[in-house]
């Protein structure tokens, strides 16, 4: 359920719109959403971290092209960007432990692929940049909640990649007058988000091992929190950004997030209460508890004023809502 008025989403029509790791978790429920609103989309990714199944169901859409490149290439960032009046650029190799144990890898795909997408967009005119920023931006800044203006040092490769590109942003606005919004995107899950590998988000991780009767570990006593996002308020605030015609809405940063925070231990025991209700046995599942991982923020909140002043964007999903809704698809698709 995307909360926009349908007259406003009436306006994505035939808007030729890339999207940047559009076979990805965020990337594909943003292609999705956009060819129900009758957009043209073009999906760029090279498939490392996302799936071609994501994207098949669309690949029979007349109003949907899928580019199998690599963003640290300028050529093939060249030619997914002719025509293109908006982009969504959700490419990048996340997670802060890859980033730690491969640095260069994430520097490579996230600052240098972030800079040829940023001159490819200048070159084709594109209208407006927007792209997936991080909560990591805000490293050993303990204040809480997170403001936008307000960042401390970073605690990862990740971190600092992340940052560059808000800095990148701001600069190619100045210079070359390309207008970008930043979405610092915190702990998004639901649908499509891969469980599997050894950098896998908590919410999927947990759930695939509780399905198969496994205890899933937490990093350190528990005690850590984070401010969970559903993916459907993700596409809310997307297509917010493609479609506001408030110039001060422009070439800022904004939280992404719905405003609570919850502990990884009150997670744990949410999602054995409701995948109990397909399977009873699940709730007597022990929870572990290893050592805390290098680089992780213990505490995230974010303050979602300036998101909800500026583009409107109304979160529908608690923690609660949106875990219910990922626990049912998890549970038809990882059984």
């Amino acid at each position: 359920m995307i909360n926009i008025p349908k007259n406003q989403l009436a306006l994505l029509k035939n808007k030729r719109i890339l999207v940047t790791g559009g076979a990805g978790f965020i990337g594909s429920n943003l292609c999705e959403a956009l060819l129900n609103f009758n957009s043209v989309v073009v999906c760029l990714d090279n498939l490392s971290t996302g799936k071609k199944e994501h994207i098949e169901p669309f690949l029979k859409n007349p109003n949907f092209t899928f580019i199998e490149g690599d963003i640290q290439d300028i050529e093939i960032c060249k030619k997914a960007c002719q025509e293109v009046d908006y982009i969504l650029h959700q490419a990048a190799l996340g997670s802060v432990p890859r980033s730690i144990e491969n640095p260069i890898n994430t520097n490579n795909v996230n600052i240098s692929g972030f800079l040829n997408m940023l001159v490819a967009a200048k070159n084709a005119k594109v209208k407006r940049f927007i792209y997936a920023a991080s909560s990591s931006t805000y490293g050993d800044h303990e204040a809480l909640p997170k403001v936008e203006h307000t960042i401390g040092k970073p605690l990862s490769p990740y971190a600092v990649t992340k940052y560059v590109n808000e800095l990148y942003a701001q600069v190619f606005h100045k210079t070359y007058n390309l207008d970008t919004i930043g979405l610092r995107y915190f702990n998004v899950f639901g649908r499509r988000q891969d469980p599997n590998g050894a950098y896998a988000a908590v919410i999927p991780k947990f759930v695939q091992q509780l399905i198969k009767h496994q205890s899933p570990v937490i990093n350190g006593d528990g005690s850590y929190s984070r401010d969970f996002t559903y993916i459907d308020d993700v596409i809310q605030i997307n297509l917010l950004a493609l479609l506001t015609t408030n110039s001060l809405a422009l070439n800022t940063i904004y939280n992404v997030a719905y405003g609570k925070q919850t502990t990884l231990l009150e997670l744990a025991t949410l999602l054995k209460t409701y995948l109990s209700n397909y399977d009873a046995s699940i709730k007597t599942i022990k929870i572990k508890h290893g050592s805390n991982r290098l680089g992780d923020i213990p505490h995230s909140l974010a303050c979602i004023d300036k998101a909800s002043q500026l583009l409107h964007y109304n979160p529908k999903y608690t923690l609660k809502s949106g875990l219910k809704e990922a626990v049912s698809w998890y549970w038809e698709n990882l059984k």
